[in-house]
């Protein structure tokens, strides 16, 4: 009885440890977001406008939903580089359902079978991955190859002009005034997504895959089925991304989207989500995709050339992988 109670005493403990730690580094993240953001109001010539900082929330709305799907793949210790292209190929299929040169499909129609494409890219990801057995980084390295591919060719090279007007209105409208429905729909992907990561059996899993997959397969867990829904959820999600994307802009060039999946993946390693996997945290994911976006709007009004705006990205990236990897080893060395 005594031993039972000991257990759970130190079961408590450990998860409010957890808790700790995940709050502080969400503390750390947020005070990184706030400083960058202080740097630009001196540095860059009217940054400090009230509406840059919702420029800067719209504009980081497809970089940010994205994200959150990657996120849980990430946490499960896997990768995605077949995002960035994947977006470019759903978003050139909402042009051929939705524009009135292609199919021309009633709005609500369009919507499910765009969402239905990037649910199919994810199941294609997730199948090669736990039933083929292929490494993340090839599987969706060889995706990103054929996604690109494809929408070069169901494009024809050409720009595919989407002048649906509802569809339009989804990035670009205000149901909320002063707040683009980008923006909303970013918060509210935010929260479901939260949900799905704390309170169902998806995000669940997805964190014990990531931080033990050989244990979590033995105590029952069917990790090829539930590693497979983590790519469809991604899926779902960069399908969402696109639709943001292209609905901003009214068009689609099929050659984008190289790149994007850099940006990302940087969102979710900035936020905290471990690339070893068995760590994630949405909240993070939600201020990295504004850091991102804040460094990428801030060196822009500055006058940086857009090339030194990589290199600044990429440095980035590299500092939050090495966060990363130092607080794995001080992790393991507890």
């Amino acid at each position: 009885m005594s031993t039972s109670a000991e257990g759970t005493r130190a079961e408590s403990s450990s998860g409010l440890s957890r808790f700790l730690k995940s709050s502080i580094q969400q503390v750390f993240v947020f005070a990184a977001l706030i400083l960058i953001y202080i740097f630009f109001m001196f540095a860059a010539p009217n940054f400090a406008e009230p509406k840059i900082a919702l420029d800067i929330v719209q504009q980081a709305a497809y970089i940010g939903v994205m994200a959150l799907g990657a996120t849980f793949i990430i946490a499960t210790g896997g990768i995605d580089l077949s995002v960035g292209t994947g977006m470019t190929l759903v978003a050139v299929m909402a042009g051929v359902f939705l524009s009135g040169d292609w199919m021309n499909l009633p709005l609500g129609a369009g919507l499910v079978l765009i969402l239905l494409v990037g649910a199919v890219m994810g199941l294609l990801n997730g199948l090669n991955i736990s039933v083929l057995g292929l490494p993340p980084f090839i599987a969706t390295l060889a995706m990103m190859m054929v996604a690109r591919g494809l929408a070069l060719v169901i494009s024809g090279k050409a720009t595919i002009s989407i002048a649906n007007q509802g569809y339009v209105w989804l990035a670009n409208g205000e149901i909320i005034p002063g707040l683009k429905n980008a923006s909303l729909i970013f918060i509210l992907m935010a929260i479901v997504a939260g949900v799905l990561l704390n309170k169902t059996l998806l995000g669940r899993y997805a964190i014990a895959i990531g931080s033990n997959e050989e244990a979590t397969r033995l105590s029952g867990v069917n990790v090829k089925f539930w590693k497979t829904m983590v790519y469809v959820t991604a899926g779902v999600f960069m399908a969402l991304g696109a639709i943001l994307y292209s609905a901003r802009f009214g068009f689609v060039q099929p050659a984008e989207g190289v790149g994007f999946e850099l940006n990302v993946i940087a969102a979710v390693v900035i936020g905290g989500t471990s690339l070893s996997g068995g760590r994630a945290n949405i909240i993070g994911t939600v201020v990295g995709a504004l850091i991102m976006e804040t460094l990428k709007k801030g060196l822009q009004m500055m006058g940086i050339a857009q090339e030194w705006q990589l290199v600044v990205t990429g440095i980035v990236v590299l500092i939050a992988v090495f966060v990363d990897i130092v607080r794995r080893k001080r992790a393991s060395a507890v």
